[in-house]
C-alpha cells in the first residue's frame, strides 16, 4: 500500500527509522465499530476535573454532612446538656472552614472533616429551632432545596450567569449584611436589645426587619450558588486537575449551609 501523502502525518511519530512515512494497516468495519463502542475516557483516566465527578464528590460530602446532622440531633435530644459539645463542634467547624479556604490545594480529608463536624452543629441547632417552632426545620429544608434547584436549573439553561457588575453588588451586599449581623450580635450580647432575634425582631411598617432582610439574604445565597457553579464550569473548561473538584464541593457546601441557616432563622422570625 502506498504511504499516505496527508501532511498531518509528516510528524516523526508517524515515520519510520529512515524518515519514511509508515504505511497504515487496513482497518475492517468490525474493528472500526469496536473502536467507536469503547467508552470515553472519564475524569479518573484523564485526571481532569469534570462536572460529573464533582457531582459525585458533592453527593458523598453532603451524605457525610447529613450523617453528622443526624448525630448532632440525636446527641442533643438524648442529652440536652451536650450543647457545650455542639458549640465546640461549631468552633471546630469554623476553624476547618478557614483552613480549607486559605489552603492552596484542596484536601479531601479536611473537607470531609468539615462536613462531619459542621453537620453535628447544624443538626443540634435545627433541633433547638424545631423544639421552639415545630415543623420549621422541614420548611427550611424544602425552601433550601427549592432555592438550590431553581438556581441550578436557571444556570444550566443559561438564563442566569455571573457578571462583574452583579458580583460587585453581591460583595457589597455580603459585607453590609456581615456588618449588620455583627452589630446585632453585639447589641444582644450587651443587653441593649433583649428580644429573641435582636434587631431582626423590630418591625418596619408592621413587618419584622428579619423577614425583609431574609428575602435579601436568600437572593445573596442564590447568587453565591451561581458563582460556585460558574467556578466549577470554569475549572472544567480550564482542564484543572481532578482534585480541584473538591474545591467546588467545599464552596457549594459553605453556601448551602449558610443559606439553610438563614432560611431557618427567617422562618423562625415569621413564627415568633
Amino acid at each position: 500500500m502506498a504511504a499516505s501523502n496527508n501532511p498531518a502525518f509528516n510528524n516523526r511519530a508517524f515515520q519510520g527509522a529512515n524518515g519514511q512515512t509508515l504505511a497504515v494497516p487496513p482497518v475492517s468495519a468490525d474493528q472500526l465499530q469496536d473502536m467507536y463502542n469503547q467508552p470515553a475516557a472519564g475524569s479518573v483516566q484523564t485526571d481532569r476535573m469534570s462536572v460529573e465527578d464533582t457531582v459525585m464528590k458533592s453527593i458523598i460530602a453532603f451524605g457525610v454532612l447529613l450523617m453528622g446532622a443526624a448525630a448532632g440531633w440525636l446527641l442533643v435530644s438524648v442529652a440536652p446538656s451536650a450543647m457545650s459539645v455542639v458549640m465546640l463542634a461549631g468552633i471546630v467547624g469554623f476553624v476547618l472552614a478557614l483552613v480549607n479556604i486559605f489552603k492552596k490545594e484542596p484536601s479531601p480529608p479536611l473537607i470531609m472533616a468539615y462536613a462531619a463536624v459542621q453537620g453535628v452543629f447544624v443538626g443540634a441547632i435545627s433541633l433547638a429551632f424545631e423544639t421552639m417552632y415545630p415543623g420549621v426545620v422541614g420548611q427550611a429544608v424544602l425552601a433550601t432545596l427549592a432555592v438550590v434547584g431553581v438556581t441550578l436549573a436557571l444556570f444550566a439553561s443559561g438564563k442566569v450567569r455571573a457578571s462583574k457588575r452583579a458580583t460587585k453588588i453581591f460583595m457589597i451586599g455580603m459585607v453590609g449584611y456581615l456588618v449588620y449581623s455583627l452589630i446585632n450580635v453585639g447589641l444582644m450580647a450587651f443587653g441593649v436589645i433583649d428580644t429573641g432575634f435582636g434587631l431582626d425582631s423590630r418591625e418596619v411598617f408592621g413587618i419584622p426587619l428579619g423577614l425583609i432582610l431574609g428575602v435579601f439574604v436568600v437572593l445573596l445565597g442564590a447568587y453565591s450558588l451561581v458563582l460556585d457553579f460558574d467556578a466549577i464550569q470554569q475549572g472544567v473548561r480550564n482542564r484543572a486537575p481532578r482534585k480541584y473538584g473538591w474545591t467546588g464541593v467545599f464552596g457549594i457546601m459553605l453556601t448551602v449551609i449558610w443559606l439553610y441557616l438563614q432560611i431557618l432563622r427567617m422562618l423562625a422570625i415569621a413564627r415568633d
